[in-house]
């Protein structure tokens, strides 16, 4: 007699958690479609916090896709997507207005799409230094961090003067490998700066990523205790 009341109470039960699982938040994926002479949104209107950016390169040129906040401070960016191919890169973004930035050839302002993102979460970028630590861009090479005492935790101005004779940028990868922000492409003879969140002690890695000027030696790393 207490068979049937037992399972109607699994039942309802096992109810009740997909319901709670159909409940649960699901992070935003957003499909990008880059070709030549485009840059295709599946959506511009997005929630804060992550989301995963989901690039097709369709054109006939290595592509690159950046996101830039006000003033062209990039957020991230995912380089080298080949024609024909797909890869994804993640944004934790807080509310406000952005661009979307497709580079075909990985070269100049890129072609852009603005998003505007509402709500509450995600991460707002550093507007503040705890220190600045020049950054002497030359063909090839970083004159960059000598003497510089970096913790853990501090928020740090890189300002890069490009002295070459090509464009460089400067672009910093956090222990786990994973890409911070960077000084974007800067022509020569001009400046460009980006204030980054240094949380974790460890080895940070940075690079010019235009063409092979990481090949030829604008490549280094730093320690922040």
């Amino acid at each position: 007699m207490n068979i049937a009341p037992s399972a109607c109470a699994v039942v309802l039960l096992g109810a009740a958690a997909l319901a709670a699982c159909s409940d649960a938040p699901s992070a935003t994926t957003v499909k990008v479609t880059a070709s030549d002479d485009a840059c295709e949104l599946e959506s511009t209107d997005l929630a804060a916090g992550s989301t995963t950016f989901r690039v097709t390169n369709t054109g006939s040129k290595v592509t690159e896709v950046y996101i830039y906040a006000a003033g062209d401070r990039v957020v991230t960016e995912r380089e080298n997507i080949g024609p024909g191919t797909s890869a994804d890169f993640n944004a934790d973004l807080a509310a406000g207005s952005y661009e979307v930035a497709c580079k075909p050839g990985q070269t100049g302002d890129g072609i852009r799409q603005a998003i505007t993102v509402t709500g509450s979460g995600g991460k707002a970028l550093a507007t503040r230094a705890d220190l600045t630590v020049a950054v002497n861009a030359v063909d090839y090479d970083f004159e960059v961090l000598d003497a510089v005492d970096i913790s853990a935790g501090d928020s740090v101005e890189f300002a890069m003067t490009n002295n070459g004779e090509v464009e460089h940028e400067f672009e910093v990868f956090g222990p786990d490998g994973e890409v911070l922000g960077e000084v974007g492409p800067t022509d020569p003879g001009q400046d460009g700066t980006v204030i980054l969140d240094l949380e974790a002690a460890g080895t940070y890695r940075f690079v010019c990523g235009i063409d092979d000027h990481e090949q030829r030696g604008m490549v280094g790393t730093f320690t922040v205790g």
